[in-house]
């Protein structure tokens, strides 16, 4: 008796029970992840504020390759009694999430896998892992410059000499979060096109004849998951959400192209 089989006769209550167990596990793991990220404080926190240091690697990176920058120093203020402790929580969660995020995957795939036939298996291993991938790139892309670069212009930024900067902890951490969160999502772009590729829905002549509306889209997309709302934020997000378009159209071209050729190679082993 094949899986898929077997979970046609599991009743509504059995699945409902074997999702409570999966979810059970995602928690507790997600929890044990998240108390030994919150006990390492400051190893944690040198990872979260890296961004505001002036040796960030970003910033060397950049004095390599266009010369010495401007020095600055953003100073960073907490003013509610409880809010260092909070977000000490939220950030430690947020990371053993991160960190147990493959597990994670891995048991959703669990629970999923059994109602799927094995071409659809497949499909879901390739969805899933190219999806996870593109995710950590966008965190990765927005940690190493998307954010240090926002965080640098903006916190430098004066209307007047006399008028200087100090950034609220939680004002940093929920900017740096939403950020990421945002990019990670947006990456998702070029698998959900090929998804929907191999269903036959994208075409890349579709989206090449609406590309000046796709870049309007991009945009506003940008605008939307800009936190801070200044144009220079929303050009660095912009930029490789419009990259991201460009390759997924590639990448629904490519499809389309393998799925005509694969009915020429079955005719001819035929």
């Amino acid at each position: 008796m094949s899986p898929k089989k077997e979970t046609d006769q599991m009743g509504f209550w059995e699945h409902l029970e074997v999702l409570r167990h999966c979810l059970f596990r995602i928690l507790a793991v997600t929890l044990v992840a998240g108390i030994v990220a919150f006990c390492f404080k400051s190893l944690l926190f040198s990872v979260v504020l890296a961004p505001k240091s002036p040796d960030f690697i970003t910033y060397r990176l950049f004095e390599r390759l266009v010369g010495p920058l401007q020095s600055f120093e953003v100073g960073l203020i907490n003013i509610e009694l409880a809010q260092q402790f909070i977000i000490h929580l939220k950030v430690a969660l947020w990371m053993g999430l991160l960190l147990v995020s493959p597990y994670v995957l891995y048991v959703l795939f669990g629970f999923v896998a059994p109602a799927l036939y094995e071409a659809e298996r497949r499909y879901v291993v390739k969805a899933v892992s190219g999806g996870y991938v593109m995710f950590l790139l966008g965190v990765l892309l927005n940690y190493f410059l998307i954010f240090p670069l926002t965080f640098r212009f903006l916190g430098t930024y004066q209307v007047d000499p006399s008028v200087n900067n100090v950034i609220s902890l939680d004002s940093y951490i929920s900017t740096l979060l939403m950020l990421s969160l945002a990019l990670g999502v947006v990456f998702e772009m070029p698998v959900l096109c090929w998804l929907l590729a191999k269903m036959g829905i994208m075409k890349a002549a579709f989206m090449k004849k609406y590309r000046r509306h796709a870049i309007v889209a991009v945009v506003v997309l940008a605008a939307i998951i800009t936190p801070t709302g200044d144009a220079f934020t929303l050009t660095l997000v912009a930029l490789p959400i419009y990259l991201l378009f460009e390759l997924s159209v590639l990448i629904v071209k490519k499809t389309e192209r393998h799925a005509d050729e694969a009915p020429a190679k079955e005719a001819s082993q035929a």
